[in-house]
C-alpha cells in the first residue's frame, strides 16, 4: 500500500506558504507506517516544535492501474474520504532551504490521518466541501473546485511513474489555512454536515 501526497495543489495554500503555483502536480510520499487510523491519538514528536496540520480529500484506489488514460481515470476510485498530512513544518523550511528531500519533515510516523470514506456517488465531485475544526474553531474550509490538479489529473500523472494498486491512498492537496497544532488539540473533519475524521493530539 503506497501513500501519494500532492503538494500546493490550492492555489490560496501555495501562496500562504509563498511558493510557486505548480504547472504539474508535485508528488511525494509516505510509508505505511505513516497511517493514524480508527481514531487513534497524535502523539506529538519531540524533534519539532512546529507540527502543522493539513486537511486533505483522499481517493482510496479502487483497482491496479499504470499509464491510466485521462478517459478511464474516474474509474479507478470509488471511494472519498478526509485525511490530515501532518507537517513539521521548521523541518520543512529547513530542508527546502538546503535543496533537500522532505521526508524527514513529511513522512515520519503516525503523519498520515486516514479517516472514513464515503461512496463517490453520494457527492458531486467537482464541488466537495469539506472543513476542519481544531477544537471547534473552523481553520480550514475548502471545496474541490478550487482543486488546481482534478481528481482525474492526479491519476492520469501519478500513474505515468508509479502503478496504482488496490488500496493506495491520494492525498490531492490542501486549502488555504493551515496551522500549528498542540498538545491537547482536538482536530475534526467534516464533509459537508458529516464528520469523518476525529484526531486528539497528546
Amino acid at each position: 500500500m503506497k501513500i501519494f501526497c500532492i503538494g500546493r495543489n490550492y492555489v490560496a495554500h501555495a501562496k500562504e506558504l509563498k511558493n510557486d503555483l505548480p504547472t504539474n502536480p508535485i508528488i511525494f510520499m509516505k510509508p505505511s507506517t505513516a497511517m493514524l487510523i480508527d481514531e487513534k491519538p497524535f502523539y506529538h514528536p519531540e524533534f519539532s516544535t512546529n507540527i502543522h496540520f493539513e486537511l486533505e480529500l483522499v481517493l482510496k484506489i479502487s483497482k491496479n492501474g499504470k499509464h491510466i488514460s485521462e478517459k478511464f481515470a474516474n474509474d479507478y476510485y470509488q471511494e472519498i474520504g478526509l485525511g490530515i498530512d501532518f507537517t513539521a513544518r521548521d523541518l520543512q523550511n529547513d530542508l527546502k532551504e538546503k535543496g533537500l528531500p522532505w521526508e524527514l519533515a513529511k513522512s515520519f510516523d503516525n503523519s498520515a490521518v486516514v479517516g472514513k470514506f464515503l461512496d463517490k456517488k453520494t457527492m458531486d465531485e467537482a464541488n466537495i466541501g469539506f472543513s476542519l475544526l481544531q477544537n471547534g474553531q473552523i481553520k480550514q474550509d475548502g471545496t474541490s473546485r478550487d482543486l488546481i490538479f482534478s481528481f482525474n489529473d492526479l491519476i492520469v500523472y501519478i500513474s505515468k511513474y508509479f502503478t496504482l494498486q488496490k488500496g493506495d491512498l491520494i492525498y490531492t492537496g490542501t486549502p488555504a489555512g493551515v496551522g500549528k497544532v498542540n498538545v491537547g488539540d482536538v482536530l475534526e473533519g467534516f464533509i459537508g454536515e458529516q464528520k469523518l475524521l476525529h484526531c486528539e493530539v497528546k
